[in-house]
Order: structure tokens, then C-alpha cells, then sequence
């Protein structure tokens, strides 16, 4: 089933994933992104001057102008994509992520609560509420906020709270909201900080591809098109309402050195690979339970990293972008 003759408002929609949706929706349906354009990735894109679509360009913490947006275009769907991520933005501007991931989630749950007709809502979390260590984390597992002070974990109490207010909003207003939780997405379109786009742009350069720390840090890698494919599952599925759902893909794990040379052997480099000092606290060990959303939703990761990973050095040769 897909959403047709819907009106789409998606916060951060120029951005990575907000631009893959539009892509996706663009024909059969009204797109409007709102976007401060920190990270532009529609301007890469094929269908970004399409006349389905309406750009915005506004700040989450401006809730008038959010709402006025909502107030007149009266969404039918509306996914919250905005955010500050990146471990190098989130460490020097700790009190920008606080403000923006939990003030900006506010006022845009503010804005769309009683829009006529509202179909769903969706608000992303993050997969880092797990805290260092986490392996097969289900969504009923605890979350870990870290220790108060350090930078590295405003983030993921930033977007825990966000978590809790989502659905606070379902069970005390009852907006038929949706919570995901991405695992390390990457592909065609990434802008920003993502480790594995890093990665497959110096190695499409033959340049050297440093690794913070030991290399040791493990993470299961989820390509944008399955991503997309969950997302889509939480705008349709009614089960999804009310519910946080993990997004990744637990086959696709390895180290971040085995990433590095999975890059430098798909992509055929000669690239090497150096060992910097890691500076900040980090997540040691982060891989999925996906049970839930495969059981509730009929969703499951397909693309494996060597076809990822070749679909985004495609992608970023035939836009030129290395």
C-alpha cells in the first residue's frame, strides 16, 4: 500500500533521510519540507525543483513559523526529521542539541496536535538511547543516558526526552504518533558526519581513511532504502501507532576497521588506513533487535554493505560529488 493524494509535511526534509522519503512520495502526493538547510541534500537530488513539492526554509525553534506552515498546508502525514546529530557537532554545541532536539521536537508535535485529519506522525529517536554497550537491544530494553556532563551524550537525552514526548502526546492527546530508532544509516544522499560516507569518499579518492581510536567499535550498518522501507511501514501500517520501533539491520555488522577495509575491498582502493587519538567517550557496541518491527510491521533490512556501499559510490560518481 502506498500513500497517495496526501499531503506531506516533513521537518528536516532537505536533509538525508527527508529527502530520500520526498523522492519516494513526490509523484503521488503534496511535499512540504520545512529545513534551515544546515545539511541540503535535495539540492543533489533530480526532484527537488518538482511541482509537488514546497521548501520551506524555517527553524524548529521558531514554532510560530512552524505553525503557520502546519496551519496552512494541514498535513495529512508528518514525519519529524530535524535534528543536530554528528559526534563533532554534538561535542562542541552540547546546548544547541539540547535546545533544538528536545524545544524543536516540542514545538513541532505542538504544531501538527489537532490538525484536522492527521493521518500519523512520526518523530525519530535515535539507536544511541542504548547507551555504550548494546547488543540485540530491544525496544523494551532500558535506556542509558550516560554520565551527566559529558558532551558526547546530549544527544541521546535530547532525543530520549523527544522519545517520551511523542508518545506522551498519543496517550494524552491521542495524535497517532510513531517513534524509530535508526541504526547507523548510510547511502546515496548522506550529508554531514556519517562514518561509512566518510569512508567511501576517500576511498573513491584513493586518500587516507582515518579511524578514531582502536578500530574496535562495533555497529550494524542500515542502507537508506531499507530505512525508507521502514519508515514507510510506520506512515501505513495501523499497528504502528503508539509504538517505537528499532530500524537497522543486524546482519550488516562489523568493526569500524573491518568497515574500512570492506570500503577499500568493495570500492577496489588503495586508500590506507591510519589510527587517530579518540578524544571523546563513544559507543562501544551497538546492534539491533529488530523482532518487533518484523513481527509488527512485516519489516526487514535486504540491502547487505557490499551492495550498499557499492549503490552510494555510484551514486556520489554519477553527481560528480567526489
Amino acid at each position: 500500500m502506498a500513500l497517495k493524494n496526501k499531503t506531506i509535511f516533513i521537518t528536516g526534509g532537505a536533509g538525508f533521510i527527508g529527502s530520500n522519503l520526498a523522492g519516494l512520495l513526490v509523484e503521488d502526493n503534496q511535499i512540504v519540507l520545512f529545513d534551515n538547510l544546515t545539511r541540503n541534500s535535495l539540492k543533489d537530488r533530480s526532484f527537488c525543483e518538482h511541482p509537488n513539492i514546497k521548501l520551506v526554509q524555517g527553524d524548529i525553534l521558531d514554532f510560530a513559523a512552524m505553525q503557520e506552515v502546519v496551519s496552512a498546508v494541514k498535513p495529512t502525514h508528518a514525519i519529524h526529521c530535524a535534528a543536530v546529530a554528528g559526534i563533532d557537532t554534538v561535542i562542541r554545541s552540547p546546548v544547541t542539541t539540547m535546545e533544538v532536539n528536545m524545544t524543536g521536537t516540542a514545538n513541532f508535535l505542538k504544531a501538527v496536535n489537532g490538525t484536522p485529519d492527521i493521518e500519523r506522525v512520526v518523530c525519530f529517536s535515535t539507536s544511541e538511547v542504548f547507551g555504550q554497550q548494546a547488543f540485540l537491544a530491544g525496544e523494551a530494553d532500558g535506556a542509558q543516558i550516560g554520565t551527566v556532563g559529558v558532551a558526547r551524550w546530549t544527544y541521546a537525552v535530547s532525543k530520549l526526552a523527544a522519545e517520551h514526548l511523542a508518545i506522551a502526546y498519543h496517550k494524552e492527546h491521542n495524535l497517532p504518533t510513531v517513534v524509530l530508532r535508526p541504526f547507523n544509516v548510510y547511502g546515496p544522499g548522506q550529508v554531514g558526519e556519517g562514518a561509512l560516507s566518510i569512508f567511501i569518499k576517500r576511498a573513491m579518492q584513493n586518500k587516507d581513511i582515518d579511524i578514531h581510536g582502536d578500530g574496535t567499535q562495533i555497529r550494524a550498518w542500515c542502507f537508506i532504502d531499507d530505512m525508507i522501507k521502514g519508515l514507510m511501514k510506520s506512515l501505513e501500517h495501523p499497528a504502528a501507532v503508539g509504538e517505537t520501533f528499532n530500524i537497522g539491520n543486524q546482519r550488516a555488522v562489523t568493526t569500524i576497521y573491518g568497515l574500512a577495509n570492506t570500503v577499500l575491498r568493495v570500492l577496489k582502493s588503495s586508500s590506507k588506513i591510519n589510527f587517530i587519538r579518540k578524544d571523546y567517550a563513544d559507543v562501544e557496541l551497538r546492534v539491533p533487535n529488530v523482532n518487533k518491527a518484523l513481527e509488527m510491521l512485516d519489516f526487514g533490512a535486504k540491502v547487505d554493505l557490499d551492495e550498499g556501499i557499492l549503490r552510494t559510490a555510484e551514486y556520489l560518481k554519477k553527481k560528480e560529488l567526489v
